[in-house]
């Protein structure tokens, strides 16, 4: 069974890690830099992203997360998870982990007052995601390799380069898991690649 991690300083952890284990894998909550070394996937969750920086240089994690993305293990963001991983944030002298090349603008979608939730189409994934945004980034530019799963009103709001997902929205608070899914058939293909290398 694969290990998958979730980045918890702050946001929808013990949802995510519900989504995890619903879909047939093995949930870590991660706190310590040391517990990223036995993960084979890492789930970084939505929250606030200023705090959630602060929290990672706190505990000095920064180099263990670019090192963790460096290796090729897949990440997902959710959310400020998805600012996380942007090369570029809009308004933001530098970037944070900076390993998906895709530009982000926070708050893209209002306030928290004008949280919604649509029903999106998601290419590889399905028809119909109940897609919940709560003071949503959106990705505003992604790079030539970036494979673009869905967008709502023209804004992309999930978005894949290689091992790494990004989301605008909240899946982990809905009951479907077919993102979650999808993010852990990544991981297990990650994992049957290393093994396969000689």
């Amino acid at each position: 069974m694969v290990k998958i991690g979730v980045l918890a300083l702050q946001g929808a952890i013990r949802e995510h890690v519900g989504a995890i284990e619903a879909v047939g894998a093995d949930a870590i909550i991660v706190k310590r830099v040391e517990q990223l070394e036995e993960l084979d996937g890492l789930v970084l969750p939505g929250g606030e992203s200023t705090t959630m920086r602060r929290l990672i240089d706190r505990y000095g994690m920064m180099e263990a997360l670019r090192e963790f993305a460096a290796v090729g293990k897949p990440m997902f963001g959710t959310c400020a998870g998805l600012i996380l991983l942007a090369r570029e944030v809009i308004d933001q002298a530098t970037p944070h982990i900076g390993v998906m090349n895709v530009v982000v603008e926070r708050n893209s979608f209002g306030r928290q007052v004008d949280s919604f939730e649509m029903a999106l189409s998601l290419k590889n994934i399905g028809e119909n995601f109940p897609a919940v945004f709560i003071r949503a980034p959106h990705i505003v530019a992604a790079g030539p390799n970036v494979e673009v799963l869905a967008e709502h009103e023209g804004r992309i709001v999930l978005a894949r380069e290689g091992p790494f997902l990004g989301c605008s929205f909240h899946p982990e608070l809905t009951d479907d898991t077919r993102i979650m899914a999808y993010f852990v058939k990544m991981v297990r293909q990650s994992v049957l690649t290393t093994l396969a290398k000689p």
